[in-house]
């Protein structure tokens, strides 16, 4: 198993050597604009650009809750799109964030990342704008990545 290393510093920097994918929570309403994707869309075009065609073309795709995809943006990072929120607002269902979703995304994170030999680099995720708790999330972190043996650290601001 491998440990959560936890820092202060900028996810979108990753501190570490050799391939990192770089991974954050998604809406499934296709919104991208807010929080830690602005940070992404300052540094990258293509997550934004892949995020919003994978939405649009969601009829025929696996785009929905759960669903992760990849985009390559530099020759050893990628950054993972993970939807694990649904909407963008808190209502009579609680907040956005999908526990469920969360922990399937991560699941499929940990074999991509295994495949590539990558560490992951993230926010904590969930826990910003999608209303998510951070000692719910923790454990699924655990019982993924962790349990997976990927290497994973998770920036603090």
């Amino acid at each position: 198993m491998a440990t959560l290393t936890i820092i202060k510093g900028d996810a979108t920097s990753p501190q570490a050597k050799g391939p990192k994918v770089i991974a954050h929570v998604c809406n499934d309403a296709g919104g991208w604009g807010k929080g830690f994707v602005l940070a992404i869309s300052r540094r990258w075009p293509e997550p934004e650009r892949d995020f919003r065609r994978w939405h649009r073309e969601r009829a025929r795709n696996d785009f929905g809750l759960g669903a992760v995809r990849l985009v390559q943006v530099l020759p050893d990072t990628w950054v993972a799109n993970m939807v694990a929120q649904h909407g963008t607002k808190t209502g009579s269902s609680g907040p956005p964030i999908r526990y469920e979703a969360v922990e399937a995304c991560l699941r499929t994170l940990a074999a991509e990342a295994a495949r590539l030999g990558a560490s992951v680099h993230m926010p904590r995720i969930g826990c910003g704008l999608a209303g998510g708790r951070w000692d719910r999330i923790g454990p699924i972190v655990a019982n993924t990545l962790l349990a997976a043996g990927v290497p994973t650290t998770v920036y603090d601001h």
